[in-house]
């Protein structure tokens, strides 16, 4: 049972974030093999000013060994 969680900045549509929902939803099924059913998706939107503290430093600096695609930015 996946569970994809999203973080991205302010300002995407409710129309776009879900189209980004529903296409990862479908890769997941696609690459998995799992049932559309299992997979949940959350989007949590974080702004510029918080995104050091909130998701670089946590989710980022500190599990870089579990990156599978790492960021091209450093903070």
């Amino acid at each position: 049972m996946p569970h994809i969680s999203v973080k991205l900045f302010p300002g995407r549509s409710e129309e776009t974030k879900q189209r980004l929902a529903d296409a990862i939803v479908q890769d997941v099924v696609d690459i998995i093999g799992c049932e559309e059913r299992s997979v949940t998706v959350s989007i949590e939107e974080v702004s510029s000013g918080d995104w050091k503290e909130k998701v670089y430093d946590p989710e980022i600096r500190e599990q870089m060994d579990t990156l599978y695609k790492k960021p091209g930015y450093s903070m």
